[in-house]
């Protein structure tokens, strides 16, 4: 598309003037504070109110018009003010129009009358309709008002150039500063709100990749637990025929059928392993997946960054033992989130650290004091994460994923004494499963 010349945008100007913004909301109508959004209406209302009776005594007085042509123009030069606040283009026609029509017919009034074509009230009220403009109109209408102000002004002092005196070239002069230095601020706020819808955008962004970071680490996780039970169902499955004897053709072909379509879901869980797995985790981690057992080592490592945890396992959850891979990992999971927060926010504050069974369900209680100089304990989720108890760096929101995962519960806030709390209830027997 070819960009318009010069010439484009010079027989654009005209039809700038002709066309005002649709937007007929109040000037600073998006201000913050009530008195800001009503400054517009109080200064146009205290221009019209003073002006009104200065630029008709001015006008009888020093240039010699009659009372009732001196009202009219001056009412058609100062009422149109309070238009300016919604329509500022529709008011800039009337007050230029009205001061026009001033012009001439006080060319002929005496030198020493006063400023000629602007007399000092009617110069006031000008600029204020010119910021008006500037904070409202575009660019091109900016450019085309000032464009007709400066050739009508300098066009009259021409043509009666002993009568105008130094008047236009400061009216002129003005009247470009107003525009350009509202235009320049209109600027700057539409930048700053561009800037600040940015960065909510961003931080919505930030917490939905927080979330997405955090699921794709849950599945790869719950990957390894369901790959071992298809492993299982596949050895048992391809051994079936040769553990039990006298087992007809129509068995056999059964536990066949199984464990082929076992092995096809193992391959098709690997393959989406490799979708789910980052760049930098180019190898797989062969680890067992932490559980339970593995709490006491957790709480040895957060003591050598400082935090003195205390692990309470009551006998009912060892009676439990071994729980469900998906339960296990996840209990191991949470508290690690919850002592690296208080690694990050508290660093120093003890923690205790209680696991619980009743109703068929988990309870896990992490509390944290407050530390020294630090208001609210480990609450926070962000942050890098910490060597001393290496989570996900997503804190809360591992939390809530793994135990919407679980269909359980999770109840977090601060605590009245300071300190910061976490408690989850998972339900040992994960839905749709029976119990072991």
């Amino acid at each position: 598309m070819k960009s318009p010349t010069l010439q484009d945008r010079l027989q654009e100007l005209p039809r700038s003037l002709a066309s005002p913004s649709p937007d007929r909301r109040p000037l600073l109508a998006d201000a913050p504070n009530p008195w800001l959004r009503a400054l517009p209406y109080a200064v146009a209302a205290i221009l019209v109110v003073t002006l009104l009776p200065i630029d008709i005594v001015v006008l009888t007085g020093s240039y010699g018009l009659d009372g009732y042509p001196a009202a009219v123009l001056s009412l058609a030069q100062t009422v149109p003010l309070l238009l300016a606040v919604r329509r500022p283009l529709p008011a800039w026609w009337i007050i230029a129009a009205a001061t026009a029509a001033t012009a001439a017919v006080t060319v002929g009034s005496p030198a020493g009358a006063g400023p000629w074509p602007w007399p000092a009230a009617t110069l006031v009220g000008y600029l204020f309709l010119l910021a008006a403009l500037a904070l409202r109109e575009s660019g091109q209408a900016l450019l085309a008002v000032w464009l007709v102000t400066a050739f009508g002004t300098v066009g009259a002092a021409a043509a009666f150039e002993q009568r105008a005196g130094g008047a236009p070239a400061v009216a002129v002069v003005l009247g470009g500063a107003t525009l350009l230095l509202g235009w320049s601020l209109r600027g700057r706020g539409e930048a700053r709100r561009r800037l600040a819808e940015q960065e909510q955008i961003s931080e919505a962004e930030r917490g939905l990749r927080t979330l997405l970071e955090e699921r794709t680490r849950i599945a790869r996780e719950l990957h390894d637990v369901v790959a071992h039970h298809m492993s299982v169902i596949t050895v048992q499955a391809d051994s079936a025929p040769y553990r039990l004897t006298g087992l007809p053709p129509e068995a056999a072909a059964e536990f066949a059928t199984i464990a082929a379509a076992a092995r096809s879901s193992l391959g098709e869980m690997r393959r989406l392993l490799g979708v789910l797995r980052s760049e930098q985790h180019g190898d797989p981690d062969r680890t067992p997946q932490p559980g339970v057992r593995d709490l006491g080592g957790l709480v040895e490592t957060v003591a050598q960054a400082g935090v003195s945890a205390e692990l309470t396992v009551g006998a009912e959850v060892e009676a439990l033992l071994p729980l469900p891979d998906a339960v296990d990992l996840s209990v191991y999971r949470i508290v690690q989130e919850a002592l690296a927060n208080v690694v990050r926010h508290a660093p120093g504050a003890a923690a205790w650290i209680s696991l619980a069974a009743e109703d068929g369900a988990l309870r896990i209680t992490v509390v944290n004091a407050a530390a020294d100089g630090v208001v609210g304990g480990g609450g926070g989720g962000g942050g890098a994460a910490v060597e001393a108890a290496e989570g996900t760096g997503h804190g809360l929101v591992g939390m809530r994923e793994r135990v919407r995962l679980l269909d359980g519960r999770l109840d977090t806030g601060a605590l009245p004494e300071g300190g910061f709390r976490v408690a989850a209830v998972l339900p040992v027997t994960a839905p749709g499963e029976s119990t072991p």
